[in-house]
């Protein structure tokens, strides 16, 4: 039996600016998933990354430690039926791809068992927009997982409290100790329970742009490529695209909004330009990787078939009604009552051309009108939110309506209406930036990810 890591010298040879080894941060993780370390010894290992970084075979060694931290799925049973897909993006504003292309990419054949998270800050949370949906059950076990995405192609849902559970106790100590942009510690984080839920390929959407985490494209595009090589070299294929995060990605932000949005969308009602983008590239990238199709063309072919023939919004109604939501969740959006009774609209001042809107500045009103949480234990309100009525680039005039503001009261709109001056700028012209703005590439190899361990 090994003897149980020594915390203090293993903390201690990295401020000697020695490299960790392997069995070491094998060791380390488990102790974090157990209990067994202390909570300053989180935070003085959080801060040891963040001023001494790790090497990339640390990084690479710590993804797999925090994935084998706890239960790692597999997904024999499907294998033969198709391949196994997941999608993660970084975080934004109006960003609920997740919800359209998950479902498309069941409509073509793949199995997309995806695991989501909740907004803090001004970013938006997959699961809150889900949660908008009556009864619907984002915390489920490993074998409501299964039968689910056996069943109906997808499932999205929280990370089980048995999935990398290093990393849900270790995330909680970065966002108090200021360490949660350390570039190993993101990647270990994304990627450990990606890892975890055992899929055959995987597409990161990294955000760049005043919207995102990472606003500076240098930081955006490193983060990218040390997500795809730690990806490949864990065993599994792996691809990320930068796209623009400078505006909100959908023309709506908030929680019920965003729902609407989606089941408009995977019905045909209305397909806006830059979610569509952004949604075919990346599931363009998933169906070459996984070998569903030989090319873009036949891809993105392929995805919008399974947008047009219905097929989509079929794959979703029935994943949503298995995870305990509506019966019909289509009929359901066309009966909704609960409405933000507090309405306003910020009109433009003179004629001119939508130069900029700010997307975080976006989110942030959002999350006052209470759409977001600045704490995670922090309620929101589903149905609060902006509904932008131009895009950049268009060309206005006076008194035309640039956003609706969504309140649940008459103080709150009028906040939100005075705080969008700061957020939408006219003038004569706007440079505009091309939604997906580049493509990191991974070795698509064949690789089994190491595993030591507990198979669901």
């Amino acid at each position: 039996m090994r003897a149980p890591l020594d915390v203090s010298a293993f903390l201690a040879s990295k401020r000697r600016g020695e490299s960790w080894s392997r069995s070491d941060l094998r060791a380390w993780s488990q102790a974090i998933a157990e209990g067994s370390a202390a909570d300053c010894q989180l935070g003085a290992f959080a801060m040891a990354v963040a001023f001494a970084g790790m090497d990339e075979q640390e990084t690479v060694d710590w993804t797999e430690a925090v994935r084998d931290s706890g239960t790692v799925l597999r997904w024999p049973e499907l294998h033969a039926r198709g391949p196994v897909l997941d999608k993660h993006s970084t975080g934004g504003v109006g960003d609920c791809v997740s919800i359209v292309l998950a479902p498309m990419l069941s409509a073509c054949g793949a199995f997309v068992p995806m695991l989501s998270g909740r907004g803090l800050g001004h970013t938006g949370g997959t699961l809150d927009k889900l949660s908008v949906l009556p009864g619907y059950r984002a915390d489920v076990d490993a074998e409501t997982l299964r039968r689910v995405v056996a069943e109906t192609g997808l499932a999205i849902v929280a990370a089980g409290a048995g999935l990398a559970p290093s990393d849900r106790r270790l995330y909680a100590v970065r966002d108090v100790t200021a360490t949660v942009d350390a570039l190993p510690l993101i990647v270990a984080s994304i990627l450990g329970k990606k890892l975890a839920a055992g899929a055959n390929a995987l597409v990161l959407d990294v955000k760049q742009g005043c919207g995102a985490t990472m606003t500076d494209p240098a930081q955006a595009k490193r983060l990218a490529q040390t997500l795809v090589d730690v990806a490949n070299r864990c065993g599994l294929r792996a691809s990320a695209l930068i796209t623009d995060m400078e505006q909100p990605l959908a023309p709506v932000v908030g929680n019920g909004l965003e729902i609407e949005l989606c089941l408009d969308y995977l019905q045909g009602r209305t397909r806006p330009q830059r979610l569509h983008s952004v949604t075919l590239a990346l599931g363009v990238e998933l169906l070459i990787s996984s070998g569903m199709s030989s090319g873009a063309s036949e891809a993105e072919a392929h995805l919008q078939r399974a947008l047009d023939s219905g097929a989509a919004a079929e794959r979703l109604a029935r994943s949503v009604a298995a995870l305990g939501g509506p019966r019909d969740v289509f009929a359901w959006r066309d009966t909704i009552h609960e409405r933000a009774p507090a309405r306003r609209v910020l009109t433009a001042a003179t004629a001119g051309c939508v130069e900029r809107l700010h997307a975080r500045r976006f989110g942030e009103i959002a999350v006052d009108l209470g759409a977001g949480r600045r704490r995670p234990d922090q309620p929101i309100d589903p149905w609060v939110g902006l509904r932008l009525r131009v895009a950049c680039g268009d060309r206005v005039d006076a008194g035309q309506p640039l956003v609706e503001v969504h309140a649940r009261d008459e103080s709150s709109a009028d906040r939100a209406l005075t705080a969008l001056g700061e957020a939408v700028t006219l003038g004569g012209s706007a440079s505009l930036t091309a939604v997906v703005i580049d493509r990191i590439d991974g070795a698509r190899h064949g690789e089994t990810p190491r595993c030591d361990g507990v198979a669901a």
